[in-house]
């Protein structure tokens, strides 16, 4: 499995680890090793990470807490107290231990460590009232992104799930239209 990193922020693409909330939810965390690769693939935590099922727990958690916390600021409504609770308990353990090489810089920690990372990041992420946060236009996703566009106009999560799906949809419409004209 490939996870994609379009949101901006890791909390936020933690949270499009369930994808089609609305429709026919689909779940690409349903185990231990899923988490692991994903940690992986976000490339901001050591390699090899080893996620157990309380771990997944957490994260599944924590990835719930900060859809619903980043759908109430959508919706400009208040952030729901025991899933603040969830985000700050994470956020206030100690997270990757950071160090500068000869090579760059490395980082070392557990599974837990990596969850308080994300958990920062939402907290970054939320309490930021500049950003431009959005939810993907295409009907059926329910990714939820930074819009760092140029006068904030950026419509899809990212082009290659969403974006070109909805442009060849409207391109298939149009030319059924032109030929229904005929």
């Amino acid at each position: 499995m490939s996870f994609v990193f379009v949101s901006g922020n890791l909390a936020l693409d933690l949270a499009g680890t369930r994808k089609w909330r609305r429709t026919e939810p689909e779940e690409l965390l349903a185990t231990p090793d899923d988490l692991a690769q994903w940690f992986a693939e976000a490339g901001e935590f050591t390699d090899g990470i080893v996620v157990d099922d309380e771990t997944l727990h957490g994260a599944l958690t924590l990835r719930e807490a900060v859809y619903r916390l980043a759908s109430a600021r959508l919706a400009g409504e208040r952030f729901a107290k025991r899933d603040l609770a969830v985000v700050n308990d994470l956020a206030a353990r100690p997270g990757m231990r950071v160090a500068l090489s000869a090579r760059g810089v490395t980082k070392s920690g557990d599974a837990q460590a990596a969850l308080a990372d994300v958990a920062r990041a939402a907290v970054d992420v939320l309490a930021d009232d500049t950003v431009s946060m959005k939810e993907c236009g295409r009907p059926s996703c329910t990714r939820i992104y930074l819009d760092r566009s140029r006068g904030a106009r950026r419509t899809w999560c990212g082009m290659d799930e969403c974006g070109n799906r909805v442009k060849a949809a409207a391109y298939r419409a149009r030319k059924r239209a032109a030929v229904d004209e005929d």
